[in-house]
């Protein structure tokens, strides 16, 4: 839908402005787009050197969803194929490119069978003719809000609920239904392989006999034998005292055969947003902490178990540094740190983790429309960047933070950031209209929204011992569309980053390179 992109302000501590930037940047051809309002869903190399990008398409006084538009870029970026496969009619959930065949999965309700289905649509890369698979279907009276992964207020009380989870490396995905019907709860978890193959399908009713569970991360082994869960378990009908949460994190080790849970219960350590890592037998979980039951955060946490047993091994919890807390709040006081959400987390050959995470929380509003009726807004928060590193061992080696605030009700593409990490040193990408960041003390950059809808495109960087630095690498003068920095398609074995600039009718590709 059009971007309704509202504000942004950046906030950055400066050690050192390094304007030399191991970065190059190309320009594809700008094209012409019928299409004025959509949102970009996925962008996927097609497995013959060029890119597809599927993007859901908006029409009519009172936009509406459509259809979605395939489009096909060869290697240097040029528009060769575009395809409108005009469909609405289910939720779209997610979209991947496996072996040079494009799959788009859907979510439905079939109101005849009275039941909840997942929906595969799949065509060759190379000649769009889309075929039609259903995967799943579970029976269930229609209940609002089924599908999703809200991270902070999960409902539980409808009767039906469901959520699809990748692994990161995008090798196979867990769909999660859990349905409750009277005094009958039957929770399931279903594995496929990304070519959609189930390799299994596992009763979890008994594990989850107390407790609701709301999943927020997959890993898998190798094999996809065993898939590894992380989420929040919310006790059913146990009483609580005023200090305690209602919840606590667990990791769900699934096969087809057997399942079995770990908690996280540290006293006065509360975990939050955990993140897994399985490398071979090594079984890690980083994430944050705080020291009281509410979402406000005090650390990082750290975490190493045995994969076979769940066994913890290992715990630390490193304290937020005072560089850090002047980092985001600068001399102000009474500050919190809360609604920490993952992006990304890249392991070094030392076995050093580097994770980035990003504050993220939704508001809504009422307002009126020009016929006097009052409609809800939702307004999506993209705020700070919180990047971190620790040793093999689990010890913080530094924490910093990037204050900025954006916030959208439509296209999040354009909000948010990206971030990529290249031998310890790690690149972020943020667009804006701001043209010269103000220095504050000598110490602290401030991006502020300038009046221009052309945007900038700076990156700043954090070298291995944490040290900051940024550059402007994209002039708005020559980026005349902006560009979707949070959805980029990255190419680890090219090191480079591939990003969709869209305006009105006019659209491009932009290669970012990392020398």
């Amino acid at each position: 839908m059009k971007n309704l992109l509202l504000s942004l302000l950046g906030c950055i501590t400066l050690f050192g402005y390094a304007q030399d930037m191991p970065i190059a940047y190309d320009f594809g051809e700008k094209f012409t787009d019928r299409h004025r309002y959509s949102n970009l869903l996925t962008i996927s190399e097609d497995g013959d050197g060029g890119y597809i990008l599927v993007r859901s398409y908006f029409q009519g006084l009172i936009l509406r969803p459509k259809g979605y538009l395939l489009e096909r870029y060869d290697k240097d970026l040029n528009l060769i194929e575009e395809y409108n496969y005009k469909f609405r009619d289910m939720q779209f959930v997610d979209g991947f490119i496996k072996d040079g065949v494009l799959r788009l999965i859907f979510f439905n309700y079939d109101y005849e069978r009275e039941q909840y289905e997942y929906w595969v649509h799949q065509s060759a890369t190379t000649s769009f003719n889309f075929t039609k698979e259903k995967i799943l279907s579970i029976k269930s009276k229609v209940v609002e809000g089924a599908y999703g992964k809200n991270y902070y207020n999960r409902n539980f009380s409808n009767g039906f609920t469901t959520t699809l989870l990748f692994d990161s490396d995008k090798n196979g995905f867990v769909i999660s239904t859990h349905h409750t019907k009277g005094k009958e709860s039957k929770h399931t978890l279903h594995l496929f392989d990304t070519h959609l193959n189930k390799r299994w399908e596992h009763d979890f009713s008994q594990e989850a006999e107390e407790k609701n569970y709301a999943f927020e991360q997959l890993t898998l082994s190798n094999d996809l034998s065993t898939a590894y869960l992380v989420g929040k378990a919310y006790f059913k009908k146990r009483r609580f005292k005023a200090e305690e949460r209602k919840f606590r994190y667990e990791v769900v080790k699934v096969s087809n055969t057997s399942s079995s849970t770990q908690h996280f219960n540290t006293p006065g350590k509360y975990p939050e947003a955990l993140y897994p890592i399985l490398k071979g037998n090594d079984l890690k979980y980083v994430g944050f902490y705080a020291d009281r039951k509410d979402n406000r955060y005090n650390g990082l946490a750290y975490y190493e178990l045995n994969a076979n047993t769940l066994a913890i091994e290992k715990e630390k919890y490193n304290a937020f540094s005072q560089e850090f807390m002047y980092d985001k709040f600068g001399r102000e006081e009474d500050k919190e740190i809360k609604n920490l959400i993952f992006k990304s987390v890249d392991v070094t050959p030392n076995n050093e983790i580097l994770f980035n995470a990003e504050e993220y929380f939704v508001t809504h509003s009422m307002h009126r429309t020009g016929a006097g009726q009052r409609m809800r807004v939702d307004r999506y928060h993209y705020n700070d960047i919180v990047s971190a590193k620790l040793d093999a061992d689990g010890n913080m080696l530094w924490a910093r933070n990037i204050n900025k605030s954006e916030v959208t009700q439509g296209d999040e593409s354009y909000a948010s950031y990206s971030a990529y990490t290249k031998n310890g040193k790690t690149f972020f990408f943020i667009c804006t209209a701001a043209e010269n960041p103000q220095l504050i003390n000598d110490e602290r950059l401030v991006f502020r929204q300038g009046l221009s809808r052309n945007r900038n495109v700076f990156a700043i960087s954090l070298d291995e011992n944490g040290k900051m630095a940024y550059k402007k690498i994209i002039d708005n003068q020559e980026a005349r569309l902006p560009l979707m920095v949070s959805k980029p398609l990255v190419d680890r074995n090219e090191d480079q980053m591939l990003f969709y600039a869209k305006r009105g009718n006019k659209k491009q590709l932009v290669e970012v390179a990392f020398n």
